[in-house]
């Protein structure tokens, strides 16, 4: 898999963004592509802002018994596998504005390091090492370009 941490890595993945236009079109699923970049947003809102609310105990319980090995093991995502209710877009996103935020959220990422990452708590699993949160990154943004053929 390759590594979010690893600045090659991280180019190839923000050249893939740019790729995009607002006209382009999914391979499968529902969302529109300024729809994709918002939901790939979402991941990185949960590490770095403080605008999703925790799950509560029980829910966390379920999505490390469930939920987790799916999101941070090296198996890729199955197309349009079910996503959590925050990942969820209903309303029309500014596409440019929403590709500007996730390059800004992956050179973060870049820029923090591994190191930032390993232990860090994740808002859904506890506390994850620096190998889970960059499949948890890798995986889904690898996943959201393929949908959209990039």
């Amino acid at each position: 898999m390759k590594n979010v941490f690893n600045q090659n890595d991280s180019n190839e993945i923000i050249n893939r963004i740019n790729l995009l236009t607002p006209d382009t079109k999914g391979l499968w699923g529902k969302m529109s592509v300024a729809q994709m970049l918002a939901h790939c947003n979402v991941t990185y809102e949960m590490a770095y802002e403080n605008i999703h609310p925790e799950p509560n105990s029980f829910v966390k319980l379920m999505l490390k018994l469930f939920v987790k090995k799916s999101v941070v093991g090296e198996t890729p995502y199955k197309k349009s596998i079910q996503t959590a209710p925050a990942f969820i877009m209903k309303d029309e996103k500014d596409f440019e504005k929403e590709k500007e935020r996730l390059i800004n959220y992956i050179k973060k990422t870049l820029e923090l390091g591994e190191a930032y990452f390993e232990g860090r708590k994740s808002l859904s699993f506890g506390a994850l090492n620096k190998t889970e949160w960059n499949n948890m990154f890798y995986k889904h943004l690898d996943h959201h370009l393929a949908q959209f053929g990039v």
